[in-house]
């Protein structure tokens, strides 16, 4: 008798064993459930334990410690999705835009503005936001086309990457709609308007009134012995509907921090000097069309004082050299970094191994750079190093200015406006186009000696091109 029940348990655990095969899996306490697919439905059996014992199935064998009794128990129930990972077409419809990675030293920054708002349509990689660093201005692209539903942060917030800033929908679903009912409601009525306008001179009239009863006539503050109120000793404040708060770019506070602490870190001293640009300006004058011919861009007077720093860099390495510590770095290679002015603040790329270019690849490489300056798409690495800075606030009119280091550099040198001047030449005074020259260094490394020996070095060479060639 035992045995006949045996052998039914056994067939069917055979059966159960054929419909899944793997581990059983454990079906709350002491139970365990299989299921097999059977054209469109799913066959479960459940076999029971009622005992705290087991029994091992092997071959046609049963191994019973001890004997117990199983039930199974056949369910049918309908067809059952494979994919161990659902989403529901909303999900997989939804995308997010989020910030991007903003370079090595840069953990934040700021969401300075949104390009779309909800219910725009945009395409993949299109700009949708802007994010302001220390540095740059990084642009938030879409990671897919379709229509931008809402807007997971706002502008002013500090954000990290990999922060979701817009949620998008591929098919254009569950975009905002502008309701006429809700602009109708959001603009007054006229007779609304008409009793507001009514109204407010009433209440100002009584604000009035009652100021006026307040306030003690000078007969009253006399008879009561009260001091006079205090007459203003410093100048008033304008009012506060002429004046206008607006927060600082992060571009700016960095601008800031680092200039002064380039004053308080620094010994800061500038020399000055005048170079003649006849022979430089008559050399561009010449060649011109040929230069543009050849090198696809125009000759200007930048690459000629690029040129003569590099000159007197070699000449002067310690210019190019910088104080770490209680060490002395000096560099073999010439990283130009040339200051460009834009609307959102003052940014410095540089041109990489300078020493190495002739004068067509650096009038290029000025015009690229400032080009993505002025347009907010140059680089963090576009930007980073640099062994010397140039800044030309000629372009701007400036005569003469003392311009600071850009840290961690050790010297920088200021260009200024061209002014016909009198000068004697030959024993004659004759007008000649003069430009002077600044150069602030660092005195902890830079002796006075070095400093004038470099720029009166950029002087010889700007005055005469043609030592370039020679060599001397």
């Amino acid at each position: 008798m035992i045995w006949g029940v045996l052998r039914r348990r056994v067939a069917s655990s055979q059966v159960l064993g054929q419909a899944w095969r793997g581990s059983p899996k454990v079906s709350g306490s002491g139970c365990y459930h299989t299921a097999r697919k059977e054209s469109s439905f799913v066959r479960k059996e459940f076999a029971c334990v009622q005992s705290s014992s087991y029994h091992t199935v092997l071959g046609g064998h049963v191994y019973t410690k001890p004997i117990r009794e199983v039930n199974a128990i056949p369910q049918t129930e309908s067809v059952i999705r494979l994919r161990s990972r659902s989403f529901s077409s909303d999900n997989e419809d939804v995308v997010e835009a989020a910030v991007p990675f903003m370079g090595e030293s840069i953990t934040d920054g700021t969401l300075a503005n949104f390009l779309k708002k909800p219910g725009d349509r945009v395409e993949a990689d299109e700009p949708i936001a802007q994010i302001e660093t220390d540095k740059v201005t990084i642009d938030v692209v879409s990671p897919a086309a379709g229509v931008i539903t809402k807007l997971l942060a706002n502008e002013g917030d500090t954000v990290e990457p990999g922060i979701k800033i817009a949620a998008i929908s591929k098919s254009g679903e569950g975009a905002p709609k502008a309701a006429p009912l809700e602009q109708a409601a959001s603009q007054p009525s006229p007779s609304k308007e008409k009793e507001h306008v009514e109204t407010q001179p009433s209440k100002t009239e009584t604000a009035s009134v009652k100021e006026a009863k307040k306030e003690p006539s000078p007969l009253q503050t006399k008879s009561k012995g009260l001091p006079p109120p205090p007459k203003p000793t410093e100048p008033q404040l304008p009012p506060r509907d002429r004046e206008r708060r607006v927060p600082m770019t992060r571009l700016r506070k960095r601008v800031a921090t680092r200039l002064k602490d380039s004053q308080n870190t620094f010994a800061l001293l500038t020399t000055f000097n005048e170079v003649d640009m006849t022979n430089l300006m008559q050399l561009r004058s010449d060649y011109k069309e040929a230069f543009v011919e050849k090198h696809g861009v125009k000759l200007g007077l930048m690459s000629g004082f690029v040129k003569a720093a590099i000159s007197a860099l070699q000449y002067q390495p310690v210019v190019n050299a910088v104080i770490d510590g209680d060490d002395i770095i000096y560099r073999d290679y010439i990283d130009i970094s040339i200051a460009v002015g834009t609307p959102k603040g003052l940014v410095v790329p540089v041109l990489r191994n300078a020493e190495r270019m002739n004068f067509g690849e650096i009038e290029k490489e000025i015009n690229t750079l400032a080009k993505k300056a002025t347009d907010g798409s140059i680089s963090i690495d576009e930007m980073a190093g640099g062994t010397f800075t140039i800044s030309n606030g000629g372009v701007y009119g400036s005569l003469l200015s003392t311009p600071i280091i850009n840290p961690p550099q050790s010297a920088i040198l200021g260009m200024h406006s061209i002014v016909n001047r009198p000068m004697v030449v030959g024993g004659n005074v004759v007008p000649r186009p003069m430009m002077y020259l600044a150069l602030t260094y660092d005195h902890r490394l830079i002796d006075g000696r070095e400093a004038v020996f470099f720029l009166r070095r950029i002087k010889d060479v700007v005055e005469d091109p043609r030592r370039l060639l020679l060599d001397v």
